[in-house]
């Protein structure tokens, strides 16, 4: 699993997902979750679910849960407002949810298309009942991404956790 010296975080997350009992993964492929999604996918315990849109994740780590299984929602900022409709389900039954959120249109924002719902994503996520931690520094995601873990899973609610774009760095846009 290639840079995780470069973001020691990345490991953290996967480490606190394992760790909390989550056993199912669901995403759209994101170089954000890269090591946690490569992690996933080498742990025989843990199973990924690859995704052709975010909103069916909603329905997947749901399902997972009543088959007696933690699921976490791994996504990207633009994926959120793909799945506000589903988040009704979330409402509706009040399954624990748990969602990583890598951000975009924020620090060093490139594509002028990323800005947009990356300005909303947070008051999206919470107009839907979601609760929001947001980790910005890399020493304080596995506290925060654990807390949030907590609260789906112990306390039953809706929790998502926005992982900084400045965690990731910089994009690059590469011309041919």
């Amino acid at each position: 699993m290639t840079g995780l010296s470069d973001h020691p975080w990345k490991k953290e997350v996967f480490d606190v997902l394992k760790q909390g009992g989550v056993r199912l993964i669901a995403y759209v492929p994101d170089a954000g979750h890269s090591y946690a999604l490569q992690a996933a996918q080498a742990d025989p315990d843990m199973r990924d679910v690859v995704l052709t849109t975010e909103e069916e994740g909603v329905g997947v780590v749901a399902g997972a849960w009543l088959g007696g299984q933690r699921a976490a929602l791994l996504m990207q900022s633009s994926g959120v407002g793909n799945c506000v409709n589903m988040f009704s389900l979330l409402d509706s039954c009040r399954f624990p949810f748990l969602a990583l959120v890598t951000m975009r249109g924020e620090y060093a924002e490139f594509n002028p298309w990323q800005s947009p719902m990356g300005r909303r994503t947070q008051a999206a996520l919470e107009l839907m009942g979601i609760r929001v931690y947001r980790a910005s520094h890399p020493d304080e995601v596995g506290e925060v991404v654990n807390a949030a873990l907590e609260s789906a899973f112990l306390a039953g609610e809706q929790v998502a956790v926005l992982l900084a774009q400045s965690l990731i760095g910089r994009k690059k846009w590469e011309r041919n």
